[in-house]
């Protein structure tokens, strides 16, 4: 049975992560100690469900996440630094501050250290979240302790609804590109300008300019979603936003 600490001190141990290619150790009192820091934990880097939502939503919740008086947002796994590290260039996660619990020491004093040897993985950590102040767990999401990898309450979005349910939710931004654009490039630094994420669509790599047709009309970029909506290209956007 997977126990919920609300209340309780989080486990006292020592991280090893990496800092300019050397080794450096990091406390639990120096991620926590006079801090509100949410903590979402999964089975491992590079892993689908992973890659795919848990750890992109809340890169894309963040800025919220901190207006509603989160100072930071680490993702632990039972993974070794140089994973972590790796994974988070890969997912271009700038918003989240990756910890490697290498040994498991951080998920085992949380009760979370679960075994997955059927997967090859020996032991890893439960999907949870919670959200800590000064080093005290005040609210907890653990994930049903059912078979195989639920995820349905270890979320962004629940967390965020759980610290304020009016909390205005950034929109949905897609941009389809292609390398060496000047005008993606414009448009790309207008987004940046307001502060508003984007994922980035690139022809060639992602996609082909016969994709950028049959979903536009257009053969041109960029070529701007947002919430669903077609907006169109930079000068499109630039009337957008104003």
């Amino acid at each position: 049975m997977l126990e919920n600490r609300e209340g309780q001190k989080v486990p006292q141990v020592v991280f090893k992560t990496r800092v300019n290619n050397e080794f450096v150790d990091i406390s639990t009192d120096d991620i926590f100690k006079n801090k509100t820091v949410l903590v979402f934990s999964l089975p491992g880097a590079f892993t689908p469900t992973c890659s795919s939502t848990h750890l992109p939503r809340y890169n894309e919740l963040a800025q919220v996440l901190k207006q509603n008086g989160v100072d930071e947002i680490v993702c632990l796994s039972v993974n070794d630094a140089f994973v972590m590290d790796a994974w988070k260039v890969d997912q271009e996660a700038e918003n989240i501050r990756l910890i490697p619990d290498g040994n498991g020491d951080f998920s085992a004093g949380m009760g979370m250290l679960v075994d997955k040897s059927d997967l090859g993985f020996g032991k890893r950590s439960w999907r949870y979240s919670m959200l800590v102040k000064d080093g005290v767990i005040e609210k907890q999401f653990i994930e049903p302790d059912v078979p195989g990898d639920p995820f349905e309450v270890s979320d962004a979005d629940t967390m965020l609804n759980y610290i304020n349910p009016k909390a205005e939710k950034p929109a949905a931004i897609s941009l389809l590109t292609k390398p060496g654009c000047p005008f993606c490039a414009e448009a790309k630094a207008l987004l940046k300008a307001k502060g508003m994420s984007f994922e980035e669509i690139v022809t060639g790599h992602d996609a082909s300019l016969r994709s950028v047709r049959a979903i536009t009309g257009r053969e041109t970029v960029p070529q701007i979603f947002i919430d669903g909506k077609h907006i169109g290209g930079t000068e499109e956007l630039k009337a957008y936003l104003a």
